[in-house]
């Protein structure tokens, strides 16, 4: 399902958490950031390449927004071409970076090795299919489109009338005190198992169903695990321990 993040200008990045999502998302990374009058963007297979580069820049470049995403495969191949973000129709002026799994109109044809992210980017959101995204009609046609997932899009290109736009923000939540946004709860201190979600589980991943009263990672509308992204029964949770799946998964050293 991705893990997309979404910094103020201003913001210092959170790399312990950038990191927490790289380790539940690492088929590959990357990043963007306006700095000055261009946007500058990198990606990487390898999550400290990616971390270690976007804080530098960050650091350097710290007055406009940015944007971290780690990928979760669902279609395409797991290439450095499949990282987001994506510039919108080749423009370097626009970059968008998404979170979930797109409608299949944008899924990939039999032989097509790009993710439906990609697709999205470089042949579907190009042709306006929703008019203008500064209007509340074709955001909410957007959106409606997006259904649970999010899309974080930057820009210097003059037709837009904001320089960062978040798709369905209210799916994801932020950190008001960093002034970072997270698009889900990949970000949190996996070392425990399911223990980091602490009961607030705000809104599904999946179907977007508010679930406030859940106790374990399953959805209780639609069965979605938040901790593996697998619908219950067929999930990694209903068969092994959470926290020796991820002592298997995670080699670092927490002392």
């Amino acid at each position: 399902m991705c893990m997309l993040t979404f910094l103020k200008p201003a913001a210092a990045p959170d790399i312990p958490a950038l990191r927490n999502g790289a380790l539940c998302n690492p088929h590959g990374h990357g990043y963007a950031l306006i700095t000055g009058t261009t946007i500058t963007t990198g990606h990487s297979l390898d999550a400290e390449t990616a971390l270690g580069e976007f804080a530098a820049l960050r650091h350097e470049y710290p007055d406009g927004p940015a944007l971290f995403h780690s990928r979760f495969a669902t279609h395409g191949r797991r290439t450095l071409d499949n990282c987001h973000p994506f510039f919108v129709a080749g423009d370097e002026r626009t970059v968008l970076a998404h979170n979930g799994i797109l409608p299949p109109n944008v899924h990939p044809a039999p032989g097509d090795e790009r993710s439906d992210t990609r697709i999205a980017a470089e042949d579907f959101l190009p042709t306006t299919p929703f008019g203008s995204l500064d209007s509340w009609s074709g955001r909410e046609r957007l959106e409606r489109w997006l259904g649970s997932d999010k899309i974080v899009l930057l820009t210097l290109d003059p037709a837009y009338r904001q320089r960062a736009y978040l798709f369905n923000e209210h799916r994801g939540h932020w950190d008001d005190k960093a002034g970072i946004w997270y698009s889900n709860h990949d970000y949190l201190d996996h070392r425990f198992g399911y223990a980091y979600y602490d009961g607030d589980f705000d809104y599904c991943d999946y179907c977007g169903e508010q679930d406030v009263d859940r106790v374990g990672p399953h959805c209780t509308t639609c069965g979605f695990c938040a901790d593996c992204e697998r619908h219950f029964p067929h999930c990694d949770c209903a068969v092994f321990d959470g926290r020796q799946r991820y002592a298997d998964l995670i080699d670092l050293d927490y002392a």
